[in-house]
């Protein structure tokens, strides 16, 4: 891999030095790096998956083979945040088809179904076995392979940690089971099954991934170290956000999975480093910018997808090093989920109360904690950066997508995007246990599709609804400006937002 660009020249030597010996007790898995209280004993098998990641090979070539000869050639993907985003850039880099669903939102899950289901293979994937998003999707496609006349044993991978709740009922209906390394959290987990089962599934020649990752793994505790090198620069050269670019790449998508990467492991304690995702240079508001391609970029990181995934690992473990936090732990993603959680009852029984807009008009409702009657009003709120969190059906060319240059102008701050409820198992860490400076844009809709959860209570419009207001009152809690807009119709409504920006 090759780094270069005029931020090499700000290299502190003396980090590099402190980082140096960092990254030698690394390469052995020394678990008191980030200290006592670190979840590092449990989650540090991610140094070895180049290696050990091999042994799963026997067992992915079968399940290729069987794929093949099923003519299981339609694959989808259900998973939230690190269960899908390398493999869903994986796909992207070897140009292959495959459909990732990682929301709840009704339209998207229509949206996500196979066009042949005699000739797709639906793959589950959880590490814990309890994401509820993804055993919602579970028990979703059970129903709808058994309404297509096919059995769900023929159809279904589930893949998680041995002897979770999905491990466990899934061997016992008769599913394909490939068991993901325990000691690697999801984040991390790019060269694991998650990132590995579907890739095989799709043809492509995972041990090229395993060869690049290995022997650029064994630099990285070496003099001249790049990924001690891109640490340092990020510590010392970033105060919190940093723009980067894989446009023109030969990794497409990989910003999204570095995004997450580094938000959630880095953003708590009141602290932390945010990825702002550029098309190009010009949409440049504050901060350095990285590119993955040559470029005028501040700095320029070149290398293959295999090397990227352990390269940013690195980097992300020895910066929250310097940074004094735990890369491997997430605990403002709880809030969210205790109080989805809380609503989603709440909605079940009956005893959930809507709250009143502080303004609306044919198109959408505006719920704001500040005193504003418009998004413009809403803009001018003091803030290092903003962020929009669309909890609707995502496509590339969603109408939505357009306020990130809108608002960025408006507002000349860096502004961040994430599709909800995915960005929950995200950048959703980073907004509530990172800096406090954020300002924040919800949006919502109406559901124009019902869809039930088979064997629940609730359907899926309750539980993205539960999401999204659930995660409002985590960031309000805190006293961080948000303003939601609900739309009722979701591209006239967004139209009309547009036009009125």
């Amino acid at each position: 891999m090759k780094i270069s660009g005029p931020l090499v020249s700000k290299i502190d030597k003396d980090l590099v030095a402190e980082l140096l010996a960092i990254a030698v007790r690394l390469a052995i898995k020394d678990t008191k790096i980030w200290g006592a209280d670190s979840e590092a004993p449990t989650r540090l098998n991610w140094v070895d998956l180049p290696v050990t990641s091999r042994d799963l090979l026997p067992q992915l070539d079968s399940l290729s083979a069987w794929a093949r000869s099923n003519k299981l050639d339609e694959v989808i993907l259900c998973g939230m945040g690190g269960s899908s985003l390398a493999a869903e850039v994986i796909a992207k880099t070897y140009n292959k088809s495959l459909v990732v669903l990682d929301s709840t939102h009704p339209d998207q899950i229509l949206n996500s179904l196979p066009k042949n289901p005699a000739n797709s293979v639906i793959v589950i994937s959880s590490k814990s076995g309890t994401t509820i998003e993804t055993i919602s999707h579970l028990k979703y496609f059970v129903n709808y392979l058994n309404n297509q006349g096919l059995k769900p044993e023929n159809h279904l991978v589930i893949v998680t940690d041995p002897g979770t709740p999905l491990d466990k009922s899934s061997r016992k209906s008769g599913y394909k089971v490939v068991n993901a390394d325990p000691l690697v959290g999801g984040r991390f987990s790019a060269l694991s099954a998650f990132g590995l089962v579907p890739a095989a599934l799709l043809g492509i020649d995972i041990s090229l991934l395993l060869d690049d990752a290995e022997l650029a793994s064994k630099t990285f505790y070496q003099v001249n170290s790049p990924a001690i090198e891109v640490a340092s620069l990020l510590f010392s050269q970033t105060k919190q956000v940093f723009n980067i670019c894989d446009s023109k790449s030969n990794v497409p998508g990989l910003s999204d999975w570095i995004e997450q990467l580094v938000a959630e492991s880095t953003g708590k304690n009141g602290l932390g480093r945010l990825p702002v995702l550029i098309k190009s240079i010009d949409q440049i508001k504050g901060g350095v910018s990285i590119g993955l391609s040559k470029g005028e970029f501040d700095l320029i990181i070149e290398a293959s997808l295999g090397e990227h995934f352990i390269f940013w690992e690195w980097v992300t473990a020895l910066l929250c090093y310097l940074l004094k936090v735990d890369p491997f732990n997430q605990p403002n993603v709880t809030e969210a989920k205790e109080r989805s959680s809380t609503i989603l009852n709440s909605i079940i029984t009956g005893d959930f109360k809507s709250e009143i807009p502080v303004a609306e008009n044919g198109e959408y409702s505006i719920y704001s904690t500040q005193k504003i009657k418009t998004l413009a009003e809403f803009l001018k709120t003091p803030a290092e950066y903003f962020a929009i969190l669309a909890y609707l059906p995502r496509t590339d060319n969603n109408e939505v997508l357009k306020l990130i240059q809108l608002i960025s102008n408006k507002t000349n701050k860096p502004v961040t995007f994430g599709w909800g409820p995915r960005y929950l198992h995200s950048t959703g860490q980073l907004h509530k246990g990172g800096q406090p400076n954020g300002c924040f844009v919800q949006i919502t809709s109406e559901v124009e599709s019902e869809l039930a959860v088979p064997g629940e209570s609730f359907k899926f419009s309750d539980l993205i609804e539960a999401q999204a207001l659930g995660d409002a009152l985590a960031i309000t809690e805190r006293r961080l400006p948000l303003i939601r807009i609900h739309l009722r119709n979701n591209n006239s409504a967004l139209k009309q937002l547009i036009s009125e920006l």
